[in-house]
């Protein structure tokens, strides 16, 4: 006997997008779920179901098919993970996305000129997600890596990809501390109000560049500038991060035009016009 909850309970509704799933699409929905929870970590059948709100047993049906496509695999612990279908998609996802296949090149110089960590990013669903990285040659390891998000006002690039929008700063930095920044040691939990964030990011945005002053990860600095496309709207951001002794402040301001270079190099790929915005 099938111990699954009636379909319309609401321990049914996924946690994640299945919530707002239109009309005769709940199955795909869960799916969709399904492939979120373990990409969140969640390796086990009983906390998949936890975190989707599915039941059990069509959960356990849900990963056999996903298991079947290569959309999921199973660890010799019996755990699950993200399986070579998502691999393959992601990449051809990559490739047509034209930020990344324009931002190729001038990365590469960018990377090569500064010998520090570069990074390209957009905006997806009001989070950060790094479509690039090239690793600097100095030896520091940053969480960052492609595909991998970020909140959006923790990040240089996510200010930058912010700068235009300013009717979000205010309730966006708000909305991500309350997620993050509980603890002593998250670096959410920086002493900036609301306020003064909105001054940083009225600031930056007269500058046209974003920093990110160790509010993301300890240790590390980050300067950011937009990427505007041929209508002049931000649809990415290019930075270069770097330990602290590598970013005293003198370093961080010569490395403002060096990443405005950049970003503008991208933007003229993408028919950007330098005379407008």
């Amino acid at each position: 006997m099938s111990h699954d909850v009636p379909p319309d309970s609401p321990a049914t509704r996924p946690a994640t997008r299945a919530t707002t799933a239109p009309p005769g699409t709940q199955t795909l929905a869960r799916g969709i779920a399904v492939v979120d929870a373990v990409a969140r970590g969640h390796g086990r059948l009983r906390d998949i179901a936890a975190e989707t709100g599915i039941g059990r047993s069509t959960t356990h049906r849900l990963l056999q098919l996903l298991l079947a496509t290569g959309y999921v695999r199973r660890l010799d612990d019996g755990r699950y993970a993200l399986g070579p279908a998502l691999i393959e998609l992601g990449y051809q996802a990559l490739q047509e996305n034209p930020v990344a296949d324009v931002a190729g090149g001038p990365l590469r110089e960018l990377a090569a000129r500064v010998s520090d960590t570069v990074h390209l990013a957009v905006e997806d669903r009001g989070q950060v997600l790094y479509l690039d990285k090239i690793p600097g040659t100095r030896g520091a390891e940053m969480r960052s890596r492609v595909g991998h998000r970020m909140p959006l006002t923790r990040t240089g690039v996510g200010k930058a990809l912010l700068l235009d929008q300013p009717e979000r700063w205010r309730d966006l930095f708000v909305a991500e501390r309350r997620v993050g920044g509980d603890t002593p040691d998250d670096p959410a939990a920086d002493v900036l109000t609301p306020d003064e964030f909105v001054a940083v990011m009225e600031t930056s945005a007269r500058r046209g560049v974003a920093f990110d002053l160790e509010e993301n990860e300890p240790g590390i600095l980050c300067v950011a500038a937009p990427v505007r496309d041929a209508s002049g709207a931000i649809v990415a951001a290019v930075s270069v991060s770097a330990t602290r002794p590598y970013m005293p402040p003198a370093r961080v301001e010569a490395l403002v035009p060096v990443v405005l270079d950049a970003a503008a190099t991208i933007a003229a790929g993408l028919g950007h016009r330098s005379g407008g915005r």
